[in-house]
């Protein structure tokens, strides 16, 4: 079995109409959030033997965020493949993973994330987590997956099961939907 955590970066800056996307800092919201996140990501336990991330800056930023707030440095691996992927692009970078890594944790951008998510978990009603994710992957969340392979390679669609789901809301409700 496999271990895959899925952080989505946290809420972005648009106040610079100027920016290029791949360069929008968070806010901060975002920066609160990762914060919060990068905690609850250190006080679960999980280990995590390798990370890969899209190098846009509000995902670097997530990272350094929450490894500071979580007093846990992390080496990354920067990947650029990541930015903006689609779930079959994040599939395919997963399945050249080394075999030797047992716990992949990949930090990146919606729809990529949560359309991962939706190929590998079955939808089959059996998962009340899936059918959060359907609802919104906020920014971030986080979310852990068990995959029932033994190689990378093997990766494919219908074979996790979704066992934890982290959004910032479920640990601050002032990190919740904006009401107008």
């Amino acid at each position: 079995m496999k271990l895959l955590g899925l952080f989505r970066h946290a809420k972005s800056d648009w106040q610079d109409p100027r920016a290029r996307d791949f360069d929008r800092p968070l806010n901060p919201r975002g920066r609160k959030g990762a914060a919060l996140l990068g905690r609850h990501i250190a006080d679960s336990g999980a280990q995590w033997d390798h990370v890969i991330a899209s190098p846009a800056i509000r995902c670097a930023e997530t990272i350094e965020i929450a490894c500071e707030a979580a007093q846990r440095p992390i080496a990354v691996n920067w990947d650029r493949r990541i930015y903006l992927a689609s779930s079959a692009t994040l599939a395919d970078l997963l399945r050249e993973q080394d075999d030797s890594f047992n716990a992949v944790l990949m930090v990146g951008h919606n729809p990529g994330l949560e359309d991962l998510i939706f190929d590998l978990v079955p939808d089959d009603g059996t998962s009340p987590l899936r059918d959060a994710v359907e609802i919104k992957f906020p920014t971030a969340s986080y979310a852990v997956l068990e995959l029932a392979i033994e190689r990378w390679a093997d990766l494919a669609d219908n074979c996790a099961r979704l066992t934890s789901l982290t959004r910032p809301r479920d640990l601050d409700p002032a990190l919740g939907p904006e009401i107008a």
